[in-house]
């Protein structure tokens, strides 16, 4: 297994606004072949996190010490969503797949322990667990939204009018256990409020329109009364979901990171990143060849997006698809888990760890890559396009 160790040190810009380069602690290559990482998630304590791959698997790794737990298997098709159970079944990991199903793995057997499926036509691209009793799940698919009680595995409500397209997103609200945010393909953000019998003419409350396809939106604020929107397109939006009102629009987010970036042009975002200690949020962007910049976003008093306050290269070759953070303020550096930054995942199939101080055991090597590769006889022969 190749890895690579940077330190990590401030480095001047053009503009002679200083950032915080992290260092590469080290990489693991998670597959033979162009395998891709989609999304990395960590459980509730931190203790593990997962990492779902095209080959249509979920691996299980320490995000602290690189240890490789084993994998789940089980899904046909593209895996779309992963996430750990909350704090009242920690150890169970919740999947949705292309597949048209969504399953849940006790995460220290490896084995599934249930599943629910929305039919073989179905795709499955979004699920959230809320309502009164956070047994009420929601799912996104082609253009509708499933709810099924999670206790009986029945589903209980279907809304095929609010959307005409896949819907890619569907999240309950943060400490508003009954509103449920969806966002589609066609463009709109839909608030529903999931009391009772749920029906697209009496539970949908609001309709923000950002008239492009959506990709990934997340909630921050005190109150999580925030929104912020990327699409497809790579725009940024930022909204308040109560009253449906738009905040700050970025339509030429990629141009001002890439501007405020004397190192490289700005392809693509991976994601947002929000501390609640100063209420600072940044978008995450990427190059094609695998360079990260974490952008400070300022969307209040006419809004900009400023100069990168972390960089993060040499981890990857290829696009980056997902970005874990393990720190709440990125430009102090706080230090967490032993130095470490965070994990990113990518279509070049590694695994990056990055540290975020000058950690003594930079030159120790973490993972045998005989736990983590798969069998030649088993790789998958054609490279999976992105959604």
């Amino acid at each position: 297994m190749d890895a690579t160790d940077m330190d990590v040190e401030d480095q001047p810009q053009s503009s002679s606004i200083s950032f915080k380069r992290f260092g590469l602690k080290n990489y693991v290559q998670t597959n033979f072949g162009d395998d891709y990482v989609f999304q990395i998630v960590p459980k509730n304590d931190w203790t593990s996190m997962a990492v779902s791959l095209s080959t249509n698997a979920v691996k299980l790794y320490s995000p602290v010490t690189g240890q490789y737990y084993g994998e789940c298997k089980g899904h046909s098709e593209t895996i779309n969503h992963i996430a750990f159970s909350g704090p009242s079944n920690p150890n169970v990991l919740h999947s949705c797949s292309s597949d048209g199903t969504i399953r849940a793995w006790d995460t220290r057997t490896l084995q599934q322990v249930s599943l629910i499926s929305a039919g073989s036509s179905q795709e499955i691209f979004s699920f959230s667990f809320g309502g009164s009793t956070d047994n009420l799940l929601s799912a996104g698919c082609k253009s509708q939204i499933l709810f099924w009680d999670w206790r009986n595995k029945k589903q209980v409500a279907c809304l095929e009018e609010s959307h005409v397209d896949d819907v890619t997103q569907v999240h309950f609200v943060p400490n508003h256990k009954n509103k449920l945010v969806s966002a589609s393909v066609d463009g709109l953000i839909c608030i529903f409020d999931t009391d009772g019998d749920i029906n697209d003419d009496d539970h949908l409350e609001s309709v923000i329109n950002v008239e492009t396809s959506i990709g990934k939106l997340g909630f921050f604020g005190e109150s999580y009364q925030k929104l912020w929107c990327l699409t497809h397109i790579e725009t940024l939006s930022i909204w308040d979901w109560r009253d449906a009102r738009s905040e700050a629009n970025f339509s030429d987010a990629r141009l001002l990171a890439s501007n405020s970036w004397s190192q490289d042009h700005v392809d693509y975002f991976v994601d947002c990143h929000y501390s609640g200690e100063g209420e600072r949020l940044w978008v995450v962007g990427g190059t094609n060849e695998g360079s990260l910049g974490y952008f400070p976003v300022n969307y209040k008093e006419g809004g900009g997006i400023g100069s990168a306050e972390a960089v993060l290269e040499g981890g990857h070759t290829g696009v980056v698809r997902s970005v874990l953070a393990m720190i709440e303020d990125i430009k102090s550096g706080a230090e967490q888990s032993q130095g470490i930054f965070g994990w990113t995942g990518g279509e070049d199939g590694r695994l990056s760890c990055w540290l975020s101080d000058h950690s003594s055991d930079t030159n120790r090597s973490w993972i045998s890559s005989e736990l983590v590769v798969k069998s030649p006889k088993t790789r998958k022969k054609n490279r999976l396009q992105p959604y």
